[in-house]
């Protein structure tokens, strides 16, 4: 496939390395910054089969009105634009381009994902144990939560039947029965840790997930992008994700 990126920062650095190993081409980088081209015009996008994007969160929106006017494919990893999800739905829609996204494509997240998700079922009958979370990244991210820890918090709350509130923020009160407490910590170079903690008086289970580099993001942003290929319509991560496990 001719790949576009928009965004060549680390991300879309180890998207085309990942990309160009698996016989795609990279027919151009999208950045004002650091790209070999500030725009994506009409010329490039018929040259592309699809665009990966990992850019700002304010340029989402703007990006996808212009994958709809160029009719481009797009998968997109940028995270901390969802309160525009429904504008961006009327784009692809009103467009007919394909567009997926997702906070996080590592395959091995979405494991994790379903392994919080039985987690939060089974303590269920079992009020001894209450369930939080935590997440840790690098000092140059700029959103908080991660989409990841917001995935995490709504599947937790989606199955752990007595949770029912976010919270995000620091406390300076005891923590409600109903409320989801998800952690943020910023510093350093972690690319990114994940843990959910299930707690009791008698002992503590922890799920964890933990990214040694970008290379799991990288290799499911493009794994999306083949998947994406000929399709039309609006994909959360789910249905690509369903492809992948299920063989």
């Amino acid at each position: 496939m001719n790949l576009a990126l928009m965004g060549y920062g680390q991300m879309g650095k180890q998207v085309e390395e990942i990309a160009s190993g698996r016989n795609h081409t990279i027919i151009a980088r999208v950045d004002p910054l650091v790209g070999d081209t500030g725009t994506l015009d009409r010329r490039l996008a018929e040259k592309s089969d699809g665009i990966i994007e990992f850019s700002l969160p304010d340029a989402v929106l703007s990006n996808v009105k212009l994958y709809g006017e160029l009719g481009i494919n797009a998968v997109v990893g940028t995270t901390g634009w969802y309160d525009r999800i429904d504008e961006v739905k009327d784009i692809v829609r009103k467009s007919g381009i394909g567009f997926l996204y997702s906070s996080n494509f590592s395959i091995g997240a979405h494991l994790f994902f379903r392994l919080t998700a039985k987690a939060a079922q089974l303590i269920n009958p079992v009020p001894e144990y209450d369930i939080l979370g935590f997440e840790l990244h690098h000092k140059m991210k700029k959103d908080s939560p991660s989409g990841t820890a917001h995935t995490l918090a709504k599947i937790i709350m989606e199955n752990c039947k007595r949770k029912s509130s976010l919270v995000t923020e620091k406390l300076d009160r005891p923590i409600r029965e109903n409320e989801l407490h998800f952690a943020s910590v910023r510093g350093g170079a972690i690319p990114g840790i994940h843990k959910v903690i299930l707690d009791s008086d008698a002992d503590t289970i922890e799920l964890t997930h933990t990214a040694r580099n970008r290379k799991g993001f990288a290799l499911g942003a493009v794994l999306a992008m083949e998947w994406l290929k000929g399709k039309k319509g609006f994909y959360g991560v789910e249905e690509f994700i369903d492809g992948i496990l299920q063989g």
